[in-house]
């Protein structure tokens, strides 16, 4: 290890042990290094200098260094038989299992010995091996209940582990680590609401015994997480809301944890932001979750989640995502299910070949529908069986299924969706009806769809956007915009204008009130409805209302003028010009004067909105609203 060099004592003389002790004590680790370095430089073979260092090397998480300092006074104090078992468990932390299981083995006290070699086994998968040193651990012996709870866990017995966990708890006292582990166990079973009471009891014992650490605030904070289980909290705690759905609870879950650079972040962490945020920063996402890729050891999931966001529809990234499962061999080996992996060849497969890539998601969907009707039987006789325990594990894995049939249902039929062969679509997606019916992923498709196929498909289309919408009409924000746009369109072209109207003033009303309670939120829904209601009349020829409508959605311009929504906006205005200038169009002065006052206003906002590239130059919303604007006035000439 290789020591900095300091030209003097970093603290006065005098001071120098209990600068360290405080730093120890206060979580403060680095600054302890940095004082220790210095002191080693003129003491090299100081007991107490180089064992302070390996266990503050060890408590910043820094394990190889730690070892390698538990070796050198191993070496020169072999009299103190402790230093073997603290390099042993470094060594294991630092993931070299074959030098710490060598050490465990010779260690003085056996139970240390047992417990330390249990662990190693464990990490290595080896649970016939845990089973058995296990069983040599005394009776009644608490990291012997802790170490059974685990290899059930790891089974995926999660109930029987859950309750020796809870006895380890009550044996013991509380732990958070404890705690946190019986969270899970409810977690992995799906059972949120008590998951979320433990969490909020080791967040709320968090905060009491460790106030340095200012959960919540949005500055710097310092002290020792581990101990306090906060960071695996509240990871866990987004991960209940992602799993719910709620992107945004789960982002504010990984804001409220302890203040921690992104350099600072552990890879759990880390990941866990970079999945909670791909709907508002993908490029961010993707950045971290490369980056843990790049620099292991990394959480199991990193390399499959990686893939399948990669191959999402609304990224596409296929050219990427068969490179990096070129280029990493042994991770789709020991990271990627069958299922996994069969999934993704089909999926990169899906614009180069789709034919091709429609027979592989259709095996795979036989698959997955085979595995349901044999998971509908199990529900079924579990029901008549009132055999309560055997229905709660059965709809889980129904449901554990259903989530994975989906994608691959979704898959098929985008194949179709990008040909614009919607009756097709159409029948992919009846043909799952059986198993899918009440899935929101499904009956959302479905209405877009209908939608799609236009004239005489769209009261279809509103049988299956109006429950979407009914369930959130107290927050229709939640609801993605574009099924608020398309549900009025639906209501138009079918006659029922009152209901377009009212459910517009609704959506305009809440994003009023989310604004004066929150004026930094922006939220483009009521834009978006315009947006979509005014193309639609300017499409059928109504220029003078559609362009209206877009107007009014670009209202107030300094919050609503982006680069998106000036896009759809422009093409309308551009259409709309075209048809003046070939008099196919006759605008009343009240619509020329309204769409240059419109013009010029996006002229005064939009200078700092990059809309387009002409040849090498970006250019502007400002500069394009000035061209239309001199072209409209031409015109009216």
């Amino acid at each position: 290890m290789a020591l900095l060099v300091a030209s003097r004592s970093p603290v006065a003389q005098g001071q120098v042990t209990a600068s360290i002790y405080g730093h120890i004590r206060e979580g403060r680790y680095d600054d302890a290094i940095h004082i220790l370095e210095w002191e080693l430089q003129n003491f090299p073979t100081s007991r107490a200098a180089l064992s302070l260092m390996a266990y503050a090397l060890f408590q910043a998480e820094d394990f190889a260094a730690a070892a390698a300092l538990y070796e050198q006074l191993i070496r020169l104090y072999p009299e103190v038989t402790d230093y073997k078992q603290y390099q042993a468990h470094a060594l294991y932390k630092a993931g070299l299992h074959q030098d710490a299981a060598k050490l465990a083995v010779g260690l003085e006290s056996q139970e240390q010995s047992l417990t330390l070699q249990i662990a190693i086994k464990y990490e290595q998968n080896d649970i016939a091996g845990c089973k058995r040193l296990l069983e040599k651990l005394p009776a009644g012996n608490s990291d012997a209940t802790v170490g059974a709870a685990c290899l059930m866990y790891k089974e995926a017995n999660y109930d029987d582990a859950r309750k020796l966990f809870t006895t380890a708890l009550n044996t013991s006292g509380y732990q958070p680590e404890l705690a946190y582990n019986i969270a899970l166990c409810y977690y992995q079973v799906k059972q949120y609401g008590p998951a979320l009471k433990h969490i909020a009891e080791i967040i709320e014992r968090g905060v009491t015994e460790h106030p340095e650490l200012s959960v919540g605030a949005a500055e710097d904070g310092a002290g020792v997480l581990k101990e306090s289980a906060l960071v695996e909290a509240f990871n866990l705690k987004g991960a209940i809301e992602y799993n719910m759905k709620n992107c945004e609870a789960a982002r504010e879950a990984m804001a409220d944890a302890p203040p921690r650079t992104e350099e600072e972040l552990d890879p759990v962490t880390l990941h866990n932001s970079a999945l909670f945020s791909m709907d508002v920063d993908p490029t961010g996402g993707f950045r971290k979750l490369s980056h843990l890729l790049q620099a292991p050891p990394f959480p199991p999931p990193t390399f499959c989640n990686l893939l399948m966001l990669y191959c999402k529809p609304q990224h596409a990234f296929y050219d990427l995502a068969a490179d990096i499962m070129a280029e990493n061999s042994d991770l789709v080996a020991t990271s990627l299910s069958k299922e996994a992996h069969e999934f993704l060849e089909a999926a990169m497969l899906s614009t180069s070949a789709p034919d091709e890539a429609f027979q592989r998601f259709d095996v795979l969907a036989a698959r997955h529908a085979d595995a349901l009707r044999q998971l509908t039987k199990k529900v079924q006789g579990a029901r008549l069986a009132r055999d309560t325990e055997a229905l709660k594990h059965a709809v889980i894995a129904y449901e554990e299924a259903l989530e994975a049939y989906i994608p691959v249902l979704m898959g098929q039929a985008r194949i179709y969706w990008d040909m614009e062969h919607f009756s097709r679509v159409q029948t992919i997606l009846q043909q799952s009806v059986d198993f899918c019916s009440e899935h929101e992923a499904w009956k959302l498709n479905c209405a877009h769809t209908f939608f799609m196929q236009g004239d005489g498909r769209f009261k279809e289309a509103i049988s299956f956007y109006e429950p979407l919408v009914q369930g959130h009409l107290e927050n229709l924000l939640e609801v993605t915009a574009i099924v608020l746009a398309n549900l009025c369109v639906c209501y138009i072209m079918t006659s029922q204008n009152d209901q377009a109207e009212a459910l517009m003033r609704q959506v305009e009303r809440q994003e009023e009130q989310q604004a004066s309670a929150d004026p930094n939120k922006r939220s483009f829904h009521f834009c978006i409805v315009n947006l979509v209601i005014g193309t639609l009349y300017c499409v059928k020829g109504n220029y003078e209302f559609g362009i209206a409508r877009i107007i009014k959605s670009m209202e107030p311009e300094s919050k609503k003028l982006e680069a998106d929504t000036w896009f759809y906006a422009k093409r309308c205005f551009l259409a709309l010009l075209e048809g003046v200038a070939k008099h196919m169009i006759t605008l009343k002065d009240s619509s020329y004067e309204e769409l240059a006052s419109f013009l010029d206003a996006v002229e005064r906002h939009g200078t700092g909105i990059q809309s387009s590239v002409v040849g090498d130059q970006q250019q502007t919303a400002a500069e394009e609203a000035r061209l239309l604007r001199k072209t409209l006035l031409r015109l009216r000439q």
